[in-house]
């Protein structure tokens, strides 16, 4: 069987890297252009415009009634924005709320969201809506043929390409959105200091600075109000390049002592403020705070107090710091990226922006009077032929009633065009009185001046500018307001040092057996009172002060270290020091140490090798710790004793209950290691395990030494310890009869007022 060859004629053929270029480029260009950033005429995304335009159609005026907001989604996806009903809703309700849109378009009855929680708005079947009175600043002029149109998705209908924006929309309210390799953050502006601008650009300076046009817009006008704290030079910065950033923090006042804050700034929920403070006040972080108070009602939308502990702090300060570490302040970035008049997405600053608005509406404007003209100049045609009719009325009704074709013959006697023939033919009688003849000339002579007045408006560009300019100012004075944002520039906030926070007092800390942790105020604390959980015991205590670090040794000879303060209270049990810590696999935490940097600390393993070390070595930041002690294999990591004084005995006591002083003096200081030998054990028993340390402590001169074996303990002066002094790394010696021979641990006790 020969192979046959398939054919594929009429099926295009092209390499996949060719396609897929150009369908990703297809994408972008549709979600550039099509979706995610706005066009600078009237500030809109497609979404939005279509919206909008729907919602007149429907006849949702801001002086009629509103309508169910699912009638009005479910126009636009099915006439003119085939997507997802959920995300055209969303779009919606955008535009409806107060706080996310500086002159909001949609007037909406029921729940549209919070500033706590902006989409925490009701589903659409519940919630009604119209239009506010400042959409009219969009579609005024769409019926007087000022816009192009073109054909909706199935070629059906008909839909504006823009909105004859007669304000410059895209500043007042603003907008965001990220597109294909690309995103824009235009921040609202104020009605009156834009529109200021716009006509200081049109009636005085058209070659105006960014610096000049500042002179009016001052910055950002938040729909929330508070305060932007940025340098001016920064927003002169994003006004020159279109790119930027600047700062919005809350405002406040003092009321009986109490800080009352009153605003937040934008796309900031006052819930996670709240919850930011609360956490730093379970943390202990803001020791200077007795109360957090939610005061906010429908008088007072925002009120949130905070009471001090005390009239002597300065709560400035405490807001300065929650300026620094919470919502409270925020940061805003600034993109200018706008579709132009050429249909091209380019990051623009104020000045262009303004001027190519400008060119936007004197186009626009000049449409709308060319429009005007067309049609003043087709009434006073009309007119003209209906004279006609009063100066030939008997000759007119004659052919009407002779003629079985009276059109053509009225136009060739009176020389009359076919629409003035038609509307001839279409006049009723009862217009037909010596009255009509006298409306017609008076309504002639004022089309006649109007005419005039508009082809002069229209030859002249500086009346032309003069009429936008004037335009432009009956809207600001109609629809404006007064600035809500503050611009007042103030140094950065700083957090306020944590350990200032802290009062500086003693405390000691205590490890169990089983790893938990937790600190005590004070250094009266007797360890083996506090409860344990179910199996769990006192492995060491350390004595220090709430500022300094509170350092733990493992069975492996890793170092950690925690802030003292940051430890939970001895009230409970404590917690697991695993869980802020991440020990290797099976280690076990074996003490506790606390002090000075210069503190001196011996270290050592039950196999009898151990050394010296600073405090300030065994110090770090990482949760895994650092290896400071090279244990022995099989070996364990005894607790560590604190080094008060050079002449310090260090004492050790073996498995087989023999004790064993010597001067601390010879051990030697490392910053890591394994150690000398302490103590010794023989070779075989060493391999073996059979004998090891079960204790090791520092005794302080004139001190004395306590061995534990459970709840039991004996005592040993500095005097006794004679008997058991020896050099370093020797075998010590058997303990008396009566004593112990298996004693589980050693604790070193200062002289009374050491």
């Amino acid at each position: 069987m020969q192979d046959q060859e398939l054919n594929f004629e009429g099926v295009e053929r092209q390499p996949l890297r060719t396609f897929t270029e150009k369908a990703y480029l297809d994408y972008s260009m549709y979600v550039i252009l099509d979706r995610a950033l706005p066009a600078i005429g009237d500030g809109l995304k497609p979404v939005q415009r279509r919206i909008i335009y729907s919602m007149s159609e429907l006849g949702l005026s801001a002086a009629s009634k509103h309508k169910k907001s699912a009638r009005t989604v479910g126009d636009v996806i099915g006439k003119f924005h085939p997507h997802g009903d959920s995300a055209c809703y969303e779009a919606m309700v955008l535009m409806a709320q107060s706080f996310s849109y500086r002159y909001p378009i949609v007037d909406g009855q029921g729940n549209w969201g919070s500033q706590d929680d902006p989409k925490s708005f009701a589903a659409m079947r519940y919630t009604e809506a119209k239009l506010t009175r400042y959409a009219d600043v969009l579609l005024g002029e769409l019926a007087h043929g000022t816009v192009d149109w073109t054909q909706n998705f199935d070629g059906t209908l008909e839909e504006p390409v823009m909105l004859p924006a007669r304000l410059p929309n895209l500043l007042l309210n603003g907008t965001s959105g990220i597109a294909v390799g690309m995103a824009t953050d235009i921040p609202p502006h104020n009605l009156r200091e834009v529109a200021a601008a716009c006509i200081h650009l049109l009636e005085e300076e058209p070659d105006a600075t960014t610096a000049t046009l500042m002179k009016h817009i001052k910055g950002p006008d938040l729909p929330t109000g508070a305060e932007i704290v940025s340098p001016r030079s920064d927003l002169k910065e994003f006004y020159e390049k279109g790119v930027g950033s600047f700062k919005a923090r809350a405002t406040y006042e003092i009321e009986d002592g109490n800080v009352v804050i009153n605003t937040f700034p934008y796309q900031v929920s006052p819930t996670r403020v709240q919850e930011q403070i609360a956490e730093q006040m379970r943390a202990k972080k803001l020791p200077m705070l007795e109360d957090l108070r939610d005061e906010s009602d429908h008088e007072h939308p925002v009120r949130l107090v905070l009471v001090p502990r005390s009239n002597r702090i300065d709560m400035a300060e405490v807001m300065n710091h929650l300026f620094a570490t919470t919502d409270l302040e925020r940061n805003y970035r600034v993109n200018l990226n706008i579709i132009g008049l050429d249909g091209r997405p380019r990051v623009m600053g104020l000045r262009s922006i303004l001027t190519e608005w400008l060119d936007f509406r004197i186009a626009t404007v000049t449409r709308r009077l060319q429009h005007r003209l067309e049609r003043v100049q087709k009434r006073l045609h009309i007119l003209e032929g209906l004279l006609v009719v009063y100066l030939n009325l008997d000759e007119v009704i004659r052919i009407i009633r002779r003629e079985d074709e009276p059109k053509p013959v009225l136009m060739k006697r009176f020389r009359l065009s076919d629409e003035q023939a038609e509307e001839i033919l279409n006049t009723r009688l009862r217009h037909l009185a010596r009255l009509e003849e006298m409306k017609i000339r008076e309504e002639q002579k004022e089309l006649a001046d109007e005419r005039e007045g508009l082809e002069a408006l229209l030859k002249s560009k500086a009346r032309l500018r003069k009429l936008v300019a004037s335009e432009i100012r009956e809207d600001a004075q109609k629809h404006g307001d007064a600035r809500r944002t503050r611009i007042i520039e103030r140094e950065a906030a700083q957090a306020i040092d944590e350990t200032t926070l802290i009062p500086n007092e003693p405390v000691s800390v205590v490890l169990s057996t089983g790893g938990w942790i937790r600190s005590a105020k004070g250094h009266e604390i007797d360890p083996h009172a506090l409860s344990y959980k179910s199996g769990d015991g006192f492995q060491s205590m350390a004595r220090g002060r709430s500022l300094q670090a509170a350092v733990f040794i493992d069975s492996t000879g890793r170092t950690y270290s925690l802030p003292a303060h940051s430890l939970p209270s001895a009230r409970g049990q404590g917690e697991p020091l695993s869980g802020r810590l991440n020990p290797p696999d099976g280690a076990k935490f074996a003490g506790v140490m606390m002090g000075e940097p210069e503190d001196l600390w011996l270290l050592a393993s039950d196999a009898g090798y151990g050394f010296t070390v600073r405090l300030k070595e065994l110090i770090t930041d990482r949760r895994a710790g650092k290896t400071v002690l090279n244990v022995p294999d099989g070996a364990m990591v005894l607790p560590p004793s604190l080094v008060l004084a050079p002449q310090s005995l260090v004492v050790m006591v073996s498995s087989e209950g023999k004790l064993l002083a010597f001067p601390v003096a010879d051990v030697p200081e490392m910053p890591r290691g394994k150690g000398n030998k302490l103590y010794d054990i023989p070779g075989k028993k060493a391999a073996a395990r059979e004998e090891l340390m079960t204790g090791i402590a520092v005794v302080p001169p004139k001190g004395s030494l306590l061995l534990w074996t459970g709840e039991k303990q004996k005592t040993l002066e500095w005097a006794d310890l004679k008997a058991y002094r020896g050099q370093r790394a020797q075998r010590g010696v058997v303990l008396p009869r009566g004593w112990p021979r298996k004693v589980e641990r050693l604790e070193a006790v200062p002289a009374p007022g050491a």
